[in-house]
């Protein structure tokens, strides 16, 4: 059942008896139900978990700026001071960007971060290119050339799927986020950092996840083969037993 958090702003789910010792954060366009079978499955005691719908997805409105990543975890921080801390914060992909920020904002309050699928770094030789039509459209764009939904046709026909699909602010908030990089937040994380992988991950390749690992003091990579980007949905088990070994 949803529960309202931070006088309102957020929406999540808590499993377990006890309070919240797990703060689930879900990747880009998801919502807190992607962590269902890692948190509370059928037949299992359901952990001590908050899992949360990062604003703008989900029930949580967006942010009424475009922040990026550091910013969601600064209005995801208010919810720490309400569980049992430290906490153990399990993030995929874009919450997982949250969470590496978290736990520099807030080091004493996490106990240990867990990341899977989170585009921590630029794929070595795929940094995005933007199309040379696009440029050109949206510096005629700019000088009120063309219309609005003749650029908006442009996005439509040179963006990906996210960016297309996110609307208002949510798609100035996805330009800032596929841009950034979180080369100082992974030299300056202090708690352990375990990163559960897919060998077949598109979205943030394995070799982005060895990058990442090598930069961090305390971290440590295990890599499913045959397993895509949507970890919590492909392998809820494998995420399971490793929160289990952070709270024990």
């Amino acid at each position: 059942m949803l529960q309202t958090f931070a006088g309102g702003t957020l929406f999540g789910s808590v499993t377990g008896p006890d309070a919240p010792r797990v703060l689930a954060l879900h990747g880009w366009a998801r919502t807190h139900r992607d962590f269902d079978a890692v948190i509370g499955p059928a037949g299992q005691p359901p952990l001590p978990a908050l899992a949360l719908d990062l604003p703008g997805f989900g029930a949580s409105p967006p942010p009424s700026v475009a922040w990026g990543a550091a910013g969601y975890a600064q209005a995801v921080g208010q919810l720490l001071d309400e569980m049992e801390g430290p906490v153990v914060v399990l993030g995929h992909s874009f919450g997982g960007r949250v969470a590496l920020h978290l736990a520099n904002q807030r080091p004493a309050s996490i106990r240990a971060l867990i990341l899977t699928g989170v585009p921590l770094l630029h794929p070595l030789g795929r940094r995005a290119r933007v199309a040379p039509a696009f440029k050109a459209m949206r510096r005629l764009h700019r000088m009120k050339l063309v219309s609005d939904a003749t650029m908006e046709a442009a996005r439509q026909r040179y963006g990906s799927a996210d960016y297309k699909a996110a609307q208002g602010i949510m798609r100035q908030i996805h330009v800032r986020s596929v841009n950034e990089t979180y080369e100082a937040q992974l030299d300056a994380v202090q708690c352990p950092v375990h990163m559960v992988w897919g060998a077949d991950d598109t979205a943030a390749p394995v070799e982005v996840a060895e990058r990442a690992v090598a930069r961090i003091a305390h971290g440590d990579l295990v890599v499913y083969p045959g397993v895509g980007h949507l970890t919590p949905l492909l392998i809820p088990s494998e995420l399971r037993a490793v929160v289990v070994s952070c709270l024990n």
